[in-house]
C-alpha cells in the first residue's frame, strides 16, 4: 500500500510539471485557453501512466519433511520422513514375525524374511530390542549412557530404533558370522561401532 501511495505521488508530481506553464493565468481572456491548455496536458500525462507493478507474492516452501536426515547421514525414507524419532505411529510399525519386536514396515519384513533363511541353514537370530519410543531412548541414556560419551545409547530423538529401522540382535558365533556375510542381502548393515548386536536397516 505505501508503494502505491508513493507511486501515485510521483505521478501527480509530474503532472503538475507538464501542466503548470499553462497554468499561469495572465488575464481573464486567457482564462479559456489555460483551461484547454490544462485539459490537454492532463489528458497526455494521464494516457502514458501505467501503475507500478504489485509486487510478486512469496511462496513459503516446507522443506521440513524432505530435510529431516538419520544420524548416519542418510536421508529418511518417504514413509517415515512426516514423523519424529521415537514417535513413529503404530500403523507405520510391522511386527517382526512372532518375536513379539515391530520395526518400520519394509525392515520389519526383511529382518522376519532374513531369520527365517537363517533357521532353514540351522542358524538361530534372536532380537533383544527393536523400535523404541523416544521416552525409552530418554530412559537408556540415564540408565547405560551416551555413545559419545563411552556409553551405549545414542542422544534420544537419533537413535535408528526411534524410526524404527534398527534391531538388536542375539547372536551366537555362527549366527554373527552368517550377519556378516548375508545381511546386506535383505537391506541390513552392522554400522555402529562398539555394537556388533545393532543392526540397521539401510534404505
Amino acid at each position: 500500500m505505501v508503494d502505491g501511495i508513493a507511486a501515485i505521488a510521483a505521478r501527480m508530481a509530474h503532472i503538475r510539471g507538464l501542466v503548470a506553464p499553462a497554468a499561469v493565468v495572465a488575464s481573464p481572456a486567457t482564462t479559456t485557453a489555460t483551461g484547454t491548455a490544462f485539459a490537454d496536458a492532463l489528458s497526455r500525462a494521464t494516457a502514458t501512466y501505467e501503475p507500478a507493478a504489485p509486487p510478486a507474492p512469496t511462496t513459503t516452501v516446507d522443506t521440513s519433511a524432505s530435510s529431516v536426515r538419520r544420524i548416519n547421514g542418510d536421508m529418511l525414507p518417504q514413509g517415515l520422513a512426516g514423523h519424529a524419532n521415537g514417535r513413529v505411529p503404530d500403523a507405520a510399525l510391522t511386527p517382526v514375525g512372532d518375536t513379539g519386536h515391530r520395526l518400520w514396515q519394509p525392515a520389519a519384513q526383511q529382518l522376519t524374511r532374513m531369520i527365517a533363511d537363517a533357521r532353514a541353514q540351522g542358524v538361530t537370530i534372536g532380537i533383544t530390542d527393536s523400535y523404541r519410543t523416544y521416552d525409552t531412548q530418554v530412559d537408556l541414556v540415564r540408565r547405560k549412557g551416551l555413545y559419545s560419551q563411552g556409553g551405549l545409547a545414542a542422544a534420544p530423538g537419533t537413535s535408528d530404533h526411534g524410526w524404527g529401522l534398527a534391531a538388536d540382535l542375539r547372536l551366537d558365533a555362527t549366527a554373527q558370522a552368517w550377519m556378516r556375510a548375508n545381511a546386506d542381502r535383505y537391506g541390513f548393515a552392522e554400522d555402529t561401532p562398539r555394537e556388533p548386536w545393532h543392526w540397521a536397516y539401510q534404505t
